[in-house]
């Protein structure tokens, strides 16, 4: 699965003019083209900052979203983490048709070249333990993520039969046990929804990576954490998978629909045509079967 056509392209003079218009203050700051991703297009402005625009309608949203939640969930995390949470807001201008955000330059590289060990995962857990409180009724909802896992099934079964996604007939049986198990029955939690390892990043530290930072929370809602728990076999290595559990208290019904969201969320990163997300992707597989 290729990553979608931009609708919109964003490149450095468009940003810069963005800038003039509505944050002269910042606009004679370098710019540079930092990520161009599944949604969004992330520029660097000088060296604290970053500019992140929707390329395409779908992500317009999403972007809102980010700006009325994320300062609120920044201030929940801040002790263990911290998240991109928007310092300025942009307004649609000339040649650019949504709303867009300027957020921190965060430390650290993406964590997909390598599993995490057990000072990553200490660190993951203690975030979601601060993320995962109840959420407002006027959270966001999104149709695809944090819901009961039967809702994703005619589409996880439909990849799992028609794409190049390894050990296929396996997945697809732990799939159909997860999505049996009863559906969780706790008030909606905030959860990140999109808690690959693409989205977080990592320094290297005498002990091990240390979790610098958490991105992209484009997906952020309203529901079960199970779908934020599947990291555990995303980011993880055995060890660590261990001590993430251990430390959030996880019971066996909520780990079984975590296990589902890794089988859909890893089988979706192996069908995309990025190289990275295709070993992420891959080796989650393996990790999830293999346990």
């Amino acid at each position: 699965m290729p990553t979608p056509a931009a609708e919109v392209h964003v490149d450095v003079p468009l940003v810069r003019t963005l800038l003039r218009a509505q944050h002269p203050d910042l606009a004679a700051l370098p710019l540079e083209v930092a990520a161009n991703g599944w949604d969004n297009v992330l520029v660097r402005l000088g060296d604290d900052l970053a500019v992140r625009l929707p390329r395409r309608a779908a992500a317009a949203r999403l972007i809102e979203h980010e700006q009325r939640w994320l300062p609120e969930i920044a201030r929940r995390v801040a002790p263990v983490v911290p998240v991109p949470a928007p310092v300025r807001t942009g307004e649609p201008g000339p040649g650019y048709p949504w709303s867009w955000s300027i957020v921190p330059w965060l430390p650290g590289t993406a964590a997909g070249t390598r599993p995490g060990g057990p000072r990553v995962g200490e660190a993951l857990a203690a975030f979601l333990g601060l993320l995962h409180a109840p959420a407002p009724a006027d959270a966001p909802v999104n149709p695809v993520r944090a819901v009961p896992l039967a809702d994703r099934s005619e589409a996880v079964l439909h990849r799992l039969a028609t794409s190049d996604v390894p050990r296929a007939r396996e997945l697809a049986a732990a799939w159909r046990t997860a999505a049996d198990l009863p559906t969780s029955t706790e008030p909606p939690v905030w959860v990140h929804g999109d808690l690959h390892p693409f989205n977080l990043l990592v320094e290297p530290g005498p002990d091990g990576d240390r979790l610098s930072a958490v991105v992209d929370f484009g997906d952020v809602t309203a529901g079960d954490r199970a779908v934020d728990l599947a990291t555990a076999w995303l980011t993880l290595d055995r060890e660590a998978r261990c001590g993430f559990r251990t430390a959030l208290a996880v019971d066996d019904v909520t780990w079984g629909r975590a296990r589902g969201w890794a089988v859909a969320i890893a089988s979706a990163l192996h069908q995309t045509s990025d190289p990275a997300f295709r070993v992420v992707g891959r080796r989650a597989i393996d990790a999830l079967l293999d346990d």
